[in-house]
């Protein structure tokens, strides 16, 4: 595609409610859209950097610096480029693979649009509904965080995620088990808090018929991960340690996790997603799409790549109005526990302009 110009537009989303983790809390989304135009059509992309750099080195801030002095230029120097170029063409700037994803999305989306065809059809997906689980933050009691469950369960989300940290952890999950009872999914995620001396008390969690532990020490320790696997029923998934194929692929060869949580942006795109998808399908491994609290515009690519055969599990894909009062795009709605895969041509939704207006949405233009 020849690429004419890119718009960077950045506005501020506030949550429903805040959202807590072992990383600090968040009450709304910074977030910078990317915008393609190439040949005659537009392409959307979503970095879902968060505004502090703490589940990743990226921050907004810094990100939309990389991606208007960095990336971009790189990307308009190219001039004609694939989205399947996109990795080559941005390869001289190292890291940032949120900001690296938006860009590469913006071109895939306008590629397809082009081709009217659907990024789900591309993908290769195979489903046109994804199973939703969702995500239930730290509450500062176990009351509260029962009746944060009770409300989802009524919402009829199919899974049940937990975050947990040192000291919320066992009797939070005992509690919510057994309000919910032994047949609803439950899965903790730890957002790497602990360190293998916690190898024990992690182990009082296999009495809870857990569908997985979460990431539960840091980003950097797959040996320490696959001893912590040999002392749980309970199996491991990865979330911030699989940054790559290449490495889903050494997690895998060192008994690190027995599942894999997918994230785009983390990954650096939705072509590496894809990959590490497929690493683990060669593996009998499952995955299941993870979440960074995503506009319309990121969660319509996000379900698409959630169609992928190889995403058995739940994905982290709730409806709009789990984060927001007002998504950018058409909102996501929860049907019997699904959300349905856009299936228009690319990512098969576009922002609504009023909506960004009403934000006070800024727009950086760069051309060549």
């Amino acid at each position: 595609m020849h690429i004419e110009a890119v718009e960077l537009v950045r506005f501020q989303l506030p949550l429903v409610t805040p959202f807590r983790t072992s990383f600090g809390v968040q009450d709304g989304r910074d977030v910078v859209l990317v915008r393609v135009e190439a040949d005659g059509t537009e392409g959307w992309g979503e970095n879902v950097a968060g505004i502090e750099p703490g589940y990743s080195h990226e921050f907004v801030a810094a990100s939309q610096l990389v991606l208007r002095d960095h990336l971009v230029p790189r990307l308009l120097s190219a001039k004609d480029v694939t989205a399947a170029e996109v990795g080559t063409v941005l390869a001289g700037v190292s890291g940032w693979p949120m900001a690296k994803c938006a860009v590469e999305a913006a071109v895939l989306d306008a590629e397809l649009r082009s081709a009217d065809l659907s990024l789900r059809t591309y993908l290769g997906g195979t489903r046109s509904r994804v199973a939703a689980g969702v995500s239930v933050g730290l509450f500062d009691t176990i009351d509260e965080t029962v009746a944060a469950v009770d409300g989802y369960r009524r919402d009829g989300y199919v899974r049940i995620k937990l975050k947990i940290e040192p000291g919320r952890d066992v009797d939070l999950v005992a509690a919510v088990r057994d309000h919910i009872g032994p047949d609803v999914l439950l899965q903790v995620d730890a957002n790497a808090a602990y360190t293998l001396a916690d190898a024990r008390h992690l182990a009082r969690l296999d009495d809870y018929d857990l569908l997985l532990i979460e990431q539960p020490l840091g980003e950097h320790d797959l040996r320490q991960h696959a001893e912590l696997a040999s002392q749980l029923r309970t199996p491991i998934c990865l979330d911030e340690s699989i940054t790559s194929a290449a490495t889903a692929a050494d997690a895998l060869a060192l008994g690190a996790c027995r599942i894999v949580n997918v994230k785009p942006g983390r990954v650096g795109g939705y072509l590496e997603a894809r990959r590490i998808h497929d690493v683990c399908a060669a593996h009998g491994v499952p995955v299941w799409c993870g979440g960074m609290l995503e506009t319309g515009v990121g969660r319509a690519a996000n379900l698409a790549l959630a169609s992928l055969p190889g995403f058995t599990l739940p994905a982290d894909l709730s409806a709009s109005d789990r984060y927001f009062h007002r998504d950018v795009t058409e909102p996501f709605v929860l049907a019997d526990g699904h959300l349905t895969v856009p299936a228009g041509p690319g990512i098969g939704v576009r922002p609504d302009p009023d909506v960004l207006a009403s934000l006070g949405a800024t727009t950086e233009r760069l051309t060549a």
